[in-house]
């Protein structure tokens, strides 16, 4: 059973990254605009009046829906890669383009979950490095479109990290001697940049959370 178990995880990690990746589709795209709907509430609150009201919208409400005409889509317009190829790259209802980048992200998730699965083993750490792969590759694509890093996704990032490692407490984990020399390389390489003129060597405090978590997970 141990032998079958360790053959057939890749294949089970590469349907299982299909489902994970098209949720990251939704988190890649509804949670920068989350984040902005709350950065306004909270600028209305500093100055003394009532935050516009907003009608729910989160990771799980509204349904999912064509950016271009607003209609709701049916289950089987939501599945992953085929619904694309079945319905050629185009909106069911009003015949829009849908993105490329749907389809591309959920297969990307599933190679890269039986990869992940493939080197690691159905273990410990194989279930440990695809929670960290699926975190990783929302925050890229997050980072791509809005330059953003949310707090979101790296916070939990960085508690979840150090139970991937038995015998590590969190103390050790988020702020041990090898961390700290972590964090401690973003505002000399962020500095050094400036001073060479670059503007790409400015960073951001979300840079230091990732990285923390990063060393979290990986030492």
């Amino acid at each position: 059973m141990g032998a079958e178990i360790q053959t057939l995880f890749p294949w089970i990690a590469a349907v299982l990254g299909l489902a994970v990746g098209s949720f990251l589709n939704v988190v890649i795209h509804r949670l920068p605009r989350m984040l902005q709907a709350e950065w306004k509430a909270q600028c209305a609150e500093l100055e003394g009046r009532a935050a516009p009201e907003e009608p729910r919208y989160n990771l799980w409400a509204p349904r999912s829906q064509c950016p271009a005409c607003g209609r709701s889509l049916h289950v089987a317009h939501n599945l992953p890669v085929v619904s694309y190829l079945a319905l050629r790259g185009r909106c069911a209802f009003c015949r829009s383009p849908i993105s490329v980048r749907y389809p591309v992200v959920e297969a990307s998730t599933a190679l890269l979950f039986a990869w992940v699965a493939a080197h690691f083993g159905y273990s410990a750490a194989g279930a440990g490095a695809l929670i960290l792969t699926a975190f990783l590759l929302a925050l890229a694509a997050i980072d791509a479109d809005t330059t953003l890093l949310p707090d979101d996704l790296t916070q939990p990032l960085l508690w979840i990290g150090p139970v991937d490692e038995p015998g590590l407490d969190l103390r050790t984990a988020a702020g041990g001697r090898d961390r700290r020399r972590g964090w401690l390389s973003v505002p000399v390489v962020g500095v050094l940049g400036v001073q060479a003129g670059h503007r790409q060597g400015r960073h951001g405090l979300r840079d230091f959370k990732l990285l923390a978590a990063l060393g979290a997970w990986l030492g």
